[in-house]
Order: C-alpha cells, then sequence, then structure tokens
C-alpha cells in the first residue's frame, strides 16, 4: 500500500462485502451498487495492496493469504466507525446532567409540576434548572446553551427555533366554592361585572387585560380591585375573599376550595409550545427529554 491517505473507506466497504459474499453479483447487491462498480473498486484495491486479493473460482471468488489476513482488522475497523458515526444511545435510567427550562408562573403550574415528577421516576440523575422567562435575552440564552427549552405561546417564539405543540388552553372562571355565587350554574355578564376581580399583569397595564378589551367589545366593563404579578399567589387570594378572577383553566384545575365556572363571553385562548435552538435538535437525550414534557403536558 503506497500511502493511508490515499485509501478510500469505500473500498474497505467493498473487501468486507467481498470476503463475506465470496461473489461479485452478491457484494454489489449488498452495497447497492453496480458490478462493474465493485469490480472497478477491487482493481483500486488490488492496486493499492499489491495483491490480487480474490481469485475467481467455479462459485465466484476465493480470497488470497493477504486477503484473509485483512479480513479481520478491515472488519473491525468498519465497525469501530460505525459506532463513532452512530448516534449515541440515550439511557435516561443513568443519564446525569442538568436540563435548563425558562417558563413563566403559569408555566411552573401547568407543565414543569407534572413533567418533573415524571423526570424523577424515568431518569432520577437528571437535574432540572427552572429560569423565569427572559424574552429579550431568550435567543441568546438559546444559543450559547444557557437555557435547553423555552415554554412559550406560537406568537412569543422566534421563527429560528424548533417547536412543538403542547396544549391549548382555555380561560374559566374561578371563586371560591364558598363564595355566594360559588351555587350558581354560570354568571350572568351583568353579575360578572359587578363582582370585584383579581387580574394577573406580568407587564403593561396594571388592571387591564385580554378580559376587559374583550368587554369593552360589548360595551361592558368590570371592576378589578386587585392586580399582582404572579398566578402562584391567586389562588391563596381568591380562597380568602370574595374576588373572582378569569384565568387559564389548567392554572386552578383540581384546586381544592376553588370553584369553575365559564367564563361570560367569549374570550381567545392560547396555544402553549416547547421550542429550542437547533444546536440540540438531534441530541438524543434532549429528544427523550422533549418527548416526557409533551407526555406530561398532555397528561396534566
Amino acid at each position: 500500500m503506497k500511502n493511508i491517505k490515499s485509501l478510500d473507506l469505500n473500498l474497505l466497504k467493498a473487501f468486507d462485502a467481498l470476503m463475506d459474499e465470496r461473489n461479485v453479483t452478491r457484494a454489489a447487491e449488498r452495497l447497492a451498487l453496480t458490478q462493474p462498480a465493485v469490480s472497478a473498486m477491487l482493481q483500486r484495491l488490488r492496486d493499492q495492496l499489491a495483491d490480487p486479493l480474490f481469485v475467481r473460482s467455479q462459485r465466484g471468488v476465493v480470497p488470497t493469504p493477504r486477503a484473509l489476513a485483512l479480513a479481520g482488522p478491515v472488519k473491525r475497523v468498519l465497525d469501530e466507525i460505525g459506532q463513532w458515526l452512530a448516534p449515541p444511545e440515550f439511557d435516561p435510567a443513568s443519564a446525569q446532567f442538568t436540563l435548563t427550562l425558562a417558563a413563566t408562573d403559569y408555566a411552573l403550574r401547568a407543565i414543569v409540576a407534572p413533567f418533573i415528577a415524571a423526570l424523577r421516576v424515568q431518569a432520577p440523575g437528571v437535574r432540572l434548572a427552572a429560569r423565569p422567562l427572559e424574552t429579550e435575552r431568550l435567543m441568546e440564552q438559546l444559543e450559547r446553551g444557557a437555557l435547553d427549552i423555552a415554554l412559550l405561546t406560537p406568537d412569543t417564539t422566534p421563527p429560528q427555533l424548533h417547536i412543538r405543540n403542547l396544549y391549548d388552553e382555555d380561560y374559566v372562571c374561578v371563586l371560591r366554592s364558598s363564595h355566594p355565587d360559588a351555587q350558581s350554574e354560570a354568571l350572568t355578564l351583568e353579575r360578572f361585572c359587578a363582582l370585584e376581580h383579581i387580574l394577573v399583569s406580568y407587564s403593561g397595564e396594571p388592571f387591564r387585560g385580554i378580559t376587559d378589551e374583550a368587554l369593552n367589545r360589548l360595551g361592558a366593563e368590570r371592576r378589578v380591585v386587585l392586580s399582582v404579578a404572579s398566578f402562584l399567589i391567586l389562588p391563596e387570594l381568591l380562597l380568602h375573599s370574595d374576588l373572582i378572577a378569569v384565568v387559564p383553566r389548567r392554572l386552578v384545575a383540581g384546586q381544592p376550595g376553588l370553584r369553575l365556572l365559564p367564563a361570560p363571553l367569549p374570550l381567545p385562548g392560547f396555544t402553549k409550545v416547547a421550542a429550542w435552538h437547533e444546536r440540540n435538535h438531534h441530541s438524543t437525550g434532549h429528544r427523550w427529554l422533549r418527548r416526557l414534557v409533551t407526555r406530561a403536558a398532555a397528561a396534566a
């Protein structure tokens, strides 16, 4: 052999197929090549190794002593190269790393809580770092690996990211179970507007949200007396007052002591998605974790 730099690995694949098949036609079928192509590859390998390698026989080809000596090492090399190029297998039970996820407090309650419960059972060595969602820094955090997954809505997701829909959410009216209006099947619009409301406002106008915009279109107005910046305090406030609130259903579903009623006017819902950067798109571990997030969100 003149120089290893001139060796084409495809020639080794052809050699390995010929050693296994001992027939040029069958080797060509195995490699999805034509018989002349395999014959040409064999000739190139003969020239490089200065040995005929295979000689014709009545039933195909017979390897020379040099070919027999090369057979084992060539197969090992090809197997090792295949292992290098194959995606690494992911074993959740033995995995040890940290997943960093950005979410609003609503998404912490609706998605992250059931996700971490499933994660502790299936991948106990994977730690979860849940961070506040910083929209203005999101792309930079994902690009440099400071974040792995962000829980967003389609309209807040940068177009460069991969996304997976988790679920569609709607809004409900919620009040404590012992509230004077809790036994109603539904609130009239007039009664809804007369009651005192809590509004969760992340930013912008503290006493105005999508419900107020929908009421405005109907020529109505409600009484918002308390504005808070977090959904997490909301159930506690409702349980200890006669205030009511309009919130995403998943935030309060199953909460003891609370009564859910349909909103007395049409309100647009939203879709929740998981978003991630291309840098993690093909990672076997991250693919497994994204599937677990999807299953946890669907089961909640």
